[in-house]
């Protein structure tokens, strides 16, 4: 089976453009089509269905995209154990990320992704949704929430602290809630998919069905309806650290700290070696978030720059 053959395809599963894998591999369409033609008939199956827009994968290509990977990093990895091929990153890496997460905190680190790897491409789709990462041909998913799937290595990035939040104005017209329990004479923004709050108390862990007017289904959005005064919400550090440093937001409840067992993690299938440029994605994003992430710094500590 021709390497080069697996490359393109892998390329197509990415791009959904035969002519585009093409151009990116140095080859012209009609040779890259020969290449796919020929692939397909050494498998004796159709890996991808044509139409004059977009291809798409077929059945039988979905299954076999992460096989073709993985037979790829293996020979990427060969060559570099007896010298004739570079652990150097290269090629394109696709990433998937929540749409707040990614667009706060791995948007801005990109160009500097890219300056230390000038071999690297990276294709980030940023979706709230949780995409299929075998069947969209992504490398690493960005995940924000607890992992059950046995299928994915998981490596974390960063913590993921959440705390319940209100603007000044808010606390101003309405009170500061003292319990987890007063939380029920209160205004509460909800962020769909989290519909209950609980806490640590002295007596135990305490459950706590928040209830307001507004449910959004994007954490920004939360947030900022927060800031307007509409209510209490539940918020995570790594979107709310400038509010909170600049005073348009106020942390309440302190005493009692919210229980939940999230982090910023990147997981990757399981049944993939892990390639040089997930390696350096995710060693690079653990020393860019650090140890304790700078989000995490109040309003007396400096703000990172990049």
């Amino acid at each position: 089976m021709n390497n080069d053959h697996l490359r393109l395809f892998v390329r197509i599963a990415a791009t959904q453009n035969i002519s585009l894998a093409g151009s990116e591999l140095g080859l012209s369409p009609p040779v890259a089509s020969t290449h796919i033609n020929k692939l397909e008939d050494e498998l004796g199956v159709k890996l991808i269905h044509r139409t004059t827009r977009k291809v798409s994968l077929t059945e039988e290509g979905r299954e076999f995209l992460p096989r073709a990977e993985e037979v790829l990093d293996a020979v990427d990895l060969a060559k570099a154990s007896v010298g004739s091929g570079s652990f150097t990153p290269q090629g394109t890496i696709r990433v998937t990320a929540p749409s707040s997460f990614g667009g706060m905190h791995i948007v801005p680190a990109l160009k500097g992704f890219i300056e230390t790897y000038p071999n690297l491409k990276v294709d980030l789709r940023l979706s709230d949704s949780v995409i299929d990462m075998v069947e969209g041909g992504f490398d690493i998913a960005i995940r924000n929430a607890s992992l059950n799937d046995s299928s994915l290595v998981a490596r974390k990035l960063a913590s993921d602290k959440r705390i319940i939040c209100a603007s000044p104005d808010y606390i101003k017209q309405y009170g500061e809630p003292k319990t987890p329990q007063d939380l029920l004479k209160h205004e509460c923004i909800n962020l769909m998919g989290i519909d209950s709050w609980l806490f640590e108390t002295p007596d135990g862990p305490q459950r706590i069905k928040a209830k307001g007017a507004i449910r959004i289904d994007n954490g920004v959005s939360v947030r900022d309806t927060c800031v307007s005064g509409a209510g209490l919400t539940i918020s995570s550090i790594w979107c709310a650290y400038q509010q909170l440093n600049d005073g348009r937001l106020v942390e309440v409840l302190k005493d009692y700290a919210l229980i939940s067992d999230t982090a910023i993690w990147a997981v990757y299938p399981s049944s993939r070696l892990l390639a040089p440029k997930v390696r350096a994605f995710i060693d690079y994003f653990i020393k860019y978030f650090g140890e304790r992430p700078y989000w995490e710094h109040d309003n007396s500590e400096s703000n990172r720059q990049d």
